[in-house]
């Protein structure tokens, strides 16, 4: 298995050098050449596996013998062995119609642990094997950054630094991250946005001389083994289902405000999972419904919400999507992202905005409708939503059709956004290492929104 970029002008390269590039050098997103397919006779054997093997048996088909299969395995095996539940991401049923995939079971209550426990234990792999330097640079919208700095805190040879957008996360996200006093974390408060965090990351691993001399690693979803450890909880939802005696396609419903969560499912249904609808939910920052209803890309005003981790205008992994939707053509590509960052938007014209509604259906959900969809399901079935797991179930309410089957992806345990849900007058109780959280004193610098500022305090941390 070799990987591609997005724009054409990166020589083909194996997993681990594509794992280390991150971002690709043409500015470019990484890909595989090909992607794998799974026979339905292959898909009735997975059934049987749990979490860790089904994991195994989805990456090698990426990996593809780079890493000895023994080292895969006991990989991702430390990698899920600190979830709290045993199915790793188990599925839980609201209603005949709608089940939820909780993601959240991880050291840090989210679903980005699934990929950067793996993914910081890979590094830390890559790093004693060939002797690589790992400085990894990420931007987060509130759950990336506490997962990558858990997956990585103190490990040798690695040192990480993570923007946020100073005061648009949530009290308990914010403390997962500054409460880590690791010598080799450094947190940076950005006085923006996320998109403007993203933005400076991008500039700076499109630098490639600068990305070079500091040893840059991606950890945020431009990286591709992000995207490919969220594919296997796809497989595995649908099998609990299938357990369950669910027959045939279901839908999945997918809060997402990066695309990365949702382009993962994508994957899946490309490789021979029997997906019937891909439900893209988002909040009020709705650039991606909009383009999926109107064939248009274009950011529009910034928004704050109840579900501030979908606080985000411009998605970094659309670009793969649109990579595979214009046939995998990276001249064109590269064309429409030069087209993007002059003129602010893209528009496909009517036959592809056709292949897009065949490939996802998508609804912005108001932040009203994101407290009333909490409160709803909490007085139904006694079950508490997060906001972002609210915005997926009121998406499958409003796109799935009579007699349809559903998984929403739980992307985080509500207590992560307890300022949203006291709104409806619900209170919760704190897990113990969420209560803990609050005691602890806190490490971060804060920086304009300023590509010089952040290099300056990148060249003396690295």
């Amino acid at each position: 298995m070799a990987y591609k970029s997005t724009r054409g002008q990166v020589a083909p390269i194996g997993f681990i050098d594509a794992v280390l590039m991150g971002l690709a050098d043409d500015g470019g997103l990484l890909v595989p050449q090909q992607i794998p397919q799974v026979p339905a006779e292959t898909l009735r054997q997975w059934q049987k596996l749990d979490y860790a093997a089904l994991a195994l048996e989805v990456f090698s088909l990426y990996v593809d013998g780079e890493i000895p299969r023994n080292e895969l395995k006991q990989l991702i095996d430390d990698s899920y062995a600190r979830f709290r539940h045993p199915e790793v991401t188990p599925v839980h049923k609201l209603r005949d119609d709608l089940h939820v995939l909780e993601l959240f079971h991880g050291p840090t209550f989210a679903f980005k642990d699934v990929a950067l426990q793996l993914l910081g234990n890979l590094y830390s792999y890559i790093s004693k094997q060939t002797g690589s330097i790992i400085h990894i640079l990420g931007a987060t919208s509130g759950d990336t950054g506490a997962s990558a700095i858990e997956g990585v805190r103190g490990k040798p040879g690695i040192r990480i630094c993570i923007l946020h957008p100073h005061g648009k996360v949530s009290k308990v996200q914010a403390l997962q991250m500054t409460t880590v006093q690791d010598d080799n974390v450094l947190n940076l408060a950005v006085e923006g946005t996320f998109d403007d965090c993203q933005r400076i990351i991008k500039e700076l691993f499109a630098d490639v001389g600068f990305k070079r001399e500091h040893h840059l690693r991606a950890i945020n979803s431009i990286n591709i083994a992000r995207v490919l450890a969220q594919i296997v909880y796809y497989f595995h939802a649908y099998f609990r289902l299938a357990e369950q005696g669910v027959t045939g396609k279901v839908n999945f419903s997918v809060p997402t405000g990066n695309f990365g969560d949702i382009f993962a499912g994508y994957m899946a249904k490309r490789m021979g999972l029997p997906i019937h609808k891909l439900i893209l939910a988002t909040n009020e920052n709705n650039i991606l419904e909009r383009f999926v209803n109107e064939g248009v890309y274009e950011p529009g005003e910034f928004r704050s919400t109840y579900s501030p981790s979908m606080d985000i205008q411009v998605a970094s992994n659309f670009e793969r999507y649109l990579y595979y939707l214009y046939g995998e053509n990276g001249a064109t590509i590269a064309s429409f992202m030069d087209q993007f960052k002059t003129e602010g938007r893209i528009v496909v014209p009517p036959e592809k905005l056709a292949q897009v509604h065949a490939d996802f259906a998508a609804y912005g959900v108001r932040n009203e409708e994101c407290l009333d969809t909490i409160a709803d399901n909490y007085r139904a079935t006694g079950y508490l939503l997060d906001p972002h797991t609210a915005c997926g179930v009121a998406a499958a309410d409003r796109l799935a059709a009579d007699g349809e089957v559903t998984i929403a992806l739980a992307t985080a345990h509500p207590a992560k956004f307890d300022e949203a849900i006291r709104l409806r007058n619900i209170r919760q109780t704190y897990p113990a290492p969420i209560a803990e959280l609050f005691d602890k004193p806190q490490s971060y610098v804060v920086v304009n929104n300023d590509n010089a500022e952040i290099r300056k305090q990148l060249e003396a941390f690295f």
